[in-house]
This record gives C-alpha cells, sequence and structure tokens, in this order.
C-alpha cells in the first residue's frame, strides 16, 4: 500500500511536469506502440484503435499500432527500438527487462491488473471439478510466454501437486486466450487456462455458450499486465505517455470508450517491484533460462 501511496503521488508529480513542458518541448513524430497476441489480430487492432487516437491528441504525434506475430517477436522488437510501447502481460515484461538488462520500463497498468486471475475452464458435463482431477486428462494453455495463460496457471497447478509434463495425457499451446476457450467449448481438449478478463469479455458478448463450457476453479490474484516502453524514449515522451493513461477517466463518455475497451476503470503508476512474483515463478518454472541479453 506504502508503494502503491508513493506512486499516486509520483504520478501526480508526472501530470504537472506534463503540463508545464506542453507546449515548450519538442513533440516525438510518431509513437509506434504494439501488443502481445493474445486475442485474435482483428479483435486487438479494434481495441487498440480509439486509445491511438486518444494517444495521438495528448502527445501531438502520430502514433502506429504495429501488430506482432507472436510474444517473443514482441519482446524483440522493444529491445532492438523497432517499437517505443508494448502492451505486456506480466511474464512478458518480465522477459523483456531481463532481455533489455533492466532497462524496459513497466509505465502504466490497469487498477484491476494489480489483482488480476485466470480461470480453469471445463465442458459442462466434464466431471472436472478441481485441478487434480485434471491428472489423465488433455489440457491446453494460452501462448508459452503468456502470465495468465501459461505461467500462473502452471505455477498454481504445481502448488495442487499436478505437473503437466508428468500428469497430462496430454498439453498444448493453443496460442491465444479465445483459441483456448473455443478449443475446449469444441471438445478439442477437456480442460484449459484462460485469463478472467478475456473470459468475461466472450461470456458478455455471447461468443461462448455458457451451457457447454463453465468455470471449475479461479486462481488467487497476482499482478499482470501493463504498458512497457523501451530503453531510450525520452523522458519527455515518458512524462506525457503516464499523464495521458493517468487522465482517462469513466466519468468522460469518450473516455469511457476507450476505457471499456481496454476492460479498465482507469490506470496507476507500473513499478519493476510490482513483478517479483511473477519472476519467481518464471524462475521457477524453468521458463527464464534461454533469454539472451544485449
Amino acid at each position: 500500500m506504502k508503494i502503491r501511496v508513493l506512486g499516486i503521488l509520483a504520478a501526480l508529480g508526472f501530470v504537472f511536469i506534463a503540463a508545464q513542458t506542453a507546449v515548450a518541448a519538442p513533440a516525438a513524430a510518431i509513437l509506434r506502440i504494439s501488443a502481445i497476441p493474445d486475442e485474435a489480430p482483428t479483435e486487438l487492432i479494434r481495441k487498440f484503435k480509439p486509445l491511438a487516437r486518444y494517444l495521438e491528441k495528448e502527445l501531438d504525434a502520430r502514433v502506429k499500432f504495429i501488430p506482432l506475430v507472436n510474444y517473443a517477436a514482441t519482446v524483440e522488437a522493444l529491445a532492438a527500438g523497432k517499437v517505443d510501447l508494448v502492451w505486456y502481460g506480466g511474464f512478458t515484461h518480465v522477459q523483456a527487462r531481463i532481455r533489455t538488462n533492466g532497462k524496459a520500463v513497466p509505465l502504466v497498468m490497469r487498477r484491476r491488473d494489480l489483482n488480476f486471475r485466470s480461470k480453469f475452464i471445463t465442458a459442462t458435463g466434464s466431471g472436472i471439478k478441481t485441478l487434480k482431477d485434471l491428472k489423465g486428462k488433455t489440457f491446453t494453455f494460452g501462448s508459452v510466454s503468456s502470465t495468465s495463460g501459461h505461467l500462473m496457471p502452471r505455477f498454481y497447478l504445481k502448488i495442487a501437486g499436478v505437473i503437466p509434463e508428468r500428469d497430462f495425457s496430454r498439453f498444448s499451446f493453443s496460442g491465444s486466450h479465445d483459441a483456448t476457450a473455443k478449443w475446449v467449448e469444441a471438445g478439442k481438449v477437456q480442460a484449459g487456462a484462460i485469463n478472467e478478463a478475456v473470459w468475461d469479455k466472450l461470456v458478455e458478448s455471447g461468443k461462448l455458450n455458457p451451457g457447454k463450457i463453465r468455470v471449475f476453479y479461479t486462481t488467487p490474484a497476482y499482478v499482470d499486465y501493463n504498458w512497457t516502453a523501451r530503453t531510450g524514449l525520452p523522458r519527455e515522451t515518458l512524462t506525457r505517455l503516464a499523464a495521458a493513461f493517468l487522465k482517462l477517466d469513466n466519468r468522460n463518455p469518450v473516455h469511457k470508450k476507450i476505457l471499456d475497451l481496454q476492460r479498465a476503470e482507469g490506470y496507476v503508476l507500473g513499478f519493476s517491484s510490482d513483478f517479483k512474483e511473477i519472476e519467481s515463478a518464471a524462475r521457477d518454472a524453468g521458463l527464464l533460462k534461454k533469454i539472451a541479453t544485449q
């Protein structure tokens, strides 16, 4: 709580600096943003277009959304300076920070990402009720690099005494949360792990049939998604970016449309210390061994 309160005070400082420098400071010609492909490409573009337009006005710069093929590509693009700002899950943020020798900056995160969860799903009549019931079953995670679709579900499976390589009859990676849901609904696998925000969205939009698929376990809370800025992005740009995100307010109809697409109530500043649990879980699972640094 103390860290978060200090973050609020820092946020006020960001806003003040942005207000003081908005006219005098030079604006960036273009800001290149991207996101981990945890949903279908068309859905990512739909979600981020209004946000890009908003950031263009706030930064007085062109903002371009650059879709990338997989999670690893977003890490390499940020490390190489090919993109400036990436929407990461907690695990991919940790990977990016290691890849850049600790220089990738967790700029802001949704308030809900301070207490994020994964859901384990199965067919309505499967008989699966607990994590231990998954032994001998077929299962799918999302992407290998997904926090909510792989790392944290694996972490809580281990706590329950279930090791995928030993206990599942077969397991796979669907590549995205919406694909995981469709695989389970279609009977391609008996169960899977999906992030709570995508689950809620798919159910609310009618894209999943609750008569065919159900949640049987929800994980404890952990820190997850955040906007991560690349090494070398000017402090002026970081200041304006943080101020723009913190300014988004649900009481403003225009802002609400942007926040609803991001499934956010608002944003708070992110801190590297927020992701210690994620990094610890990744190291415990042996998922950080092959990341090179520059």
